[in-house]
C-alpha cells in the first residue's frame, strides 16, 4: 500500500484543512533518514546465560468461570528488559523523564514471520517506508520513537487478529502495537521496538443494531462520527464526542470521553461488552449485551483504558442514547478565568443537567478568531448546552444566564437554530487547530489534569498565572462541567529551552492537580507522556498489581510494550 493510498484513508473531517496548510512542512522535517537503523538492546558482553537469568519468573494463568488465577515463584522481580539496560540509554520512558523521543530496542523480523503475516494478509500488509514512517509518528503529537514499526498489516477479521497476535506470540520478542485512528496525543501507537503495527482500519463494520434495546455492536475500526450518521436516522446517537477521527477500537483503549461526558459518563460507562483478542491469540468475550451484570470479575472494564497493553479489541458492544427532543446552546462571556469556572461550578451545584459546559481563555479565543476569520471578543468564554423539551431547555438556559449575571457574566447569547447550533460546537471542536494559526510550525503539548469540580476554578487559577507569564504562547480549553481541562503549549522541539519550559508548565499542572486529588490524565491516556506521573499518583503497589496482571495476560511483554507502566515498576 502507498503512501498516497494511506493518506486518502484519513477523514475528512475539521482537522484536514488545519493539518494539510499549516502543519505539512514541519511535518516532513521531523522524517527520520530512509536508511532503518538497529539499537540492540545488549551489548556484545553480555552471555546468553546472563540474560535467562534476567526472564521472570513462570507466571501461569488460570481464566475458568470469570476467575483469574496468578501463581508465581519466589522470586518477586519482574521488569521490562528496556528498564534493565536503562543506564545503558536503552528505555521507553519513566519516573522523572524529559525526554521526547522515546528510546527502544529494535531486532529484524523473522522472514519466516512476515511470510506467515503474508499469508494471513495477503495485499493487505505492507513495508512501505513512508506508510511505517507516518504509522510510527502520531499526527496530533510531538512524541516520536527511535523506531518505526517493521510491517503495518490491515486485518479484515477477527479471525486474522487472532492469527496475526499468535504467529507474532510464537515468535516471543515481536511487539505488537494496535492502531485505531491516530488522533491520541501521548504516544500511544509508537514503535519504539519496532514489530507489528495492527491497523484496525478496515475493520469499520456495524454487525447489529437493537434499537428496541438502544445498544450497537460495532467493529472496532468504526469511528465515533461515522456511527452517528448512521444512527441518526433511528433517533439514536453514541454520546461520547471526542477529537474528529477518533475510532470506537481507540476510544475504548484510552478510555476516553469528550465535552458530553458530565451528561452521559466516559467511554467505561458507555461500553456493555467486548471481543478481545489476547496476545496468545484466544479471543475472549468480557461479558453478555445485558445492561447490567454482576457475573464474575468485570473484563470490560479491565480492557478498557488498556491502552492495547493487554490485547486487541475486535468488537464493543455500545449503549446508546435518544437524540434530544430540543437543545440549546448559550455563550457568555467573563472578566476572568475565574469567574468563568466558578460558574461552571454554580451551574453544577445548581441541580441542573446541562450536557455540556466548555470554558475557553482569551488566548484561546483569540487563536479561533485567527483561525476562522471571527470577530468573537477575546475574554474568557463558556459554552453550554442545554437538553430536553423545549420548555425545559429554555428555563435551563434562565436559570444559567441569571446564575451568570451574580458572577460578572456579560453578553450571554443563546441559539437554537440547529445550524447556529453546529456552527458554535464547530468552533469548540477545531479549537486544537485553530491554536496552530498561532504558530503553524510549532507542535503542542497538551495538558489533560482533571480534579475534584470543588478545586477546579483555584486549579485554573493557578495554572494560568504560570501560563500568563510563560513566553511561549498558551490557551486553555476545559471540560468545566466535571473539573477537566487542557492547556495547549505550543513549542519548537528543536529549541532546549522550548522543550524545557513546555514541560516545566506540564509539570506543574499535574503536580498541583495531584495536590487537590486529581489525575494527570482526565481523557486523553497515558501511552508514553504520562507514565513519568502514575507512581506518584496512583503509588508504587497499585502499579505492581497492574505489571501482575500485565505479567498475566501477556507473558512475552509483546503487546504494546512501554506504554501505560512505569519501566522500573518490578515485582
Amino acid at each position: 500500500m502507498a503512501f498516497s493510498y494511506w493518506l486518502s484513508r484519513l477523514r475528512s473531517s475539521s482537522k484536514s484543512f488545519f493539518y494539510s496548510n499549516l502543519r505539512t512542512s514541519h511535518f516532513h522535517n521531523l522524517k527520520t533518514p530512509k536508511p532503518h537503523t538497529t539499537t540492540p538492546i545488549f551489548h556484545s558482553h553480555t552471555s546468553k546465560n546472563q540474560l535467562l537469568a534476567l526472564l521472570p519468573a513462570a507466571i501461569a494463568v488460570s481464566l475458568s468461570a470469570g476467575s483469574l488465577v496468578l501463581q508465581s515463584q519466589s522470586n518477586p522481580s519482574f521488569c521490562d528488559a528496556s528498564n534493565l539496560d536503562s543506564a545503558r540509554g536503552v528505555s521507553i520512558g519513566g519516573k522523572g523523564s524529559t525526554e521526547f523521543v522515546v528510546k527502544g530496542s529494535h531486532k529484524e523480523l523473522p522472514q519466516e514471520l512476515i511470510d506467515k503475516l503474508k499469508a494471513i494478509c495477503q495485499d493487505n500488509m505492507t513495508m512501505d517506508y513512508d506508510e511505517r514512517y507516518i504509522h510510527g509518528k502520531p499526527q496530533n503529537s510531538f512524541h516520536k520513537a527511535v523506531n518505526i514499526p517493521d510491517v503495518i498489516v490491515f486485518p479484515r477479521s477477527e479471525d486474522e487478529v487472532s492469527k496475526i497476535v499468535k504467529s507474532c506470540d510464537t515468535h516471543k520478542q515481536v511487539p505488537i502495537v494496535p492502531y485505531g485512528g491516530a488522533t491520541s496525543i501521548e504516544g500511544h501507537t509508537l514503535s519504539p521496538n519496532g514489530g507489528v503495527c495492527i491497523d484496525m482500519s478496515m475493520m469499520n463494520s456495524i454487525k447489529a443494531l437493537h434499537i428496541e434495546d438502544m445498544d450497537v455492536v460495532v467493529e472496532p475500526g468504526i469511528g465515533w462520527m461515522e456511527l452517528n450518521e448512521y444512527l441518526e436516522p433511528y433517533g439514536l446517537f453514541f454520546p461520547l464526542d471526542p477529537g474528529p477521527g477518533a475510532t470506537i477500537g481507540g476510544m475504548c483503549a484510552t478510555r476516553c470521553s469528550g465535552s458530553l461526558a458530565v451528561r452521559y459518563g466516559t467511554m467505561r460507562d458507555n461500553v456493555i461488552s467486548l471481543k478481545v483478542v489476547l496476545a496468545n491469540g484466544d479471543i475472549v468475550k468480557t461479558a453478555s449485551r445485558a445492561r447490567k451484570s454482576a457475573a464474575g470479575y468485570d473484563l470490560t472494564r479491565l480492557v478498557i483504558g488498556s491502552e492495547g497493553t493487554l490485547g486487541v479489541i475486535t468488537e464493543v458492544t455500545l449503549r446508546l442514547q435518544k437524540i434530544p427532543q430540543h437543545s440549546v446552546v448559550a455563550m457568555c462571556n467573563f472578566p476572568s478565568i475565574k469567574d468563568a469556572a466558578d460558574v461552571a461550578i454554580a451551574t453544577m451545584m445548581s441541580g441542573i443537567q446541562v450536557s455540556r459546559v466548555e470554558l475557553m481563555d482569551e488566548v484561546q479565543v483569540k487563536a479561533i478568531n485567527i483561525a476562522n476569520g471571527k470577530d468573537l471578543p477575546e475574554i474568557p468564554t463558556l459554552m453550554f448546552e442545554f437538553i430536553g423539551t423545549e420548555a425545559y431547555a429554555r428555563e435551563q438556559t434562565q436559570i444559567v444566564q441569571k446564575i451568570a449575571a451574580e458572577h460578572n457574566g456579560s453578553d450571554f447569547v443563546f441559539a437554537e437554530d440547529p445550524e447556529a447550533k453546529k456552527d458554535l460546537w464547530k468552533i469548540r471542536k477545531e479549537a486544537l487547530w485553530a491554536c496552530f494559526a498561532m504558530e503553524p510550525n510549532f507542535e503542542a503539548m497538551i495538558s489533560d489534569v482533571c480534579v475534584p469540580l470543588s478545586h477546579l476554578a483555584e486549579l485554573i487559577s493557578r495554572s494560568k498565572q504560570e501560563l500568563d507569564a510563560s513566553p511561549l504562547v498558551c490557551t486553555v480549553i476545559a471540560h468545566a462541567g466535571d473539573g477537566n481541562f487542557h492547556t495547549v503549549i505550543l513549542f519548537d522541539p528543536n529549541i532546549e529551552e522550548h522543550r524545557q519550559e513546555a514541560e516545566r508548565l506540564n509539570k506543574f499542572m499535574v503536580l498541583t492537580a495531584l495536590s487537590m486529588e486529581g489525575t494527570c490524565t482526565g481523557e486523553h491516556g497515558v501511552g508514553t507522556g504520562k507514565v513519568k506521573y502514575l507512581e506518584k499518583e496512583l503509588g508504587v503497589e497499585a502499579l505492581r498489581t497492574m505489571k501482575r496482571i500485565k505479567a498475566a495476560l501477556d507473558p512475552n511483554s509483546i503487546m504494546n510494550p512501554g506504554k501505560l507502566i512505569p519501566p522500573h515498576i518490578c515485582f
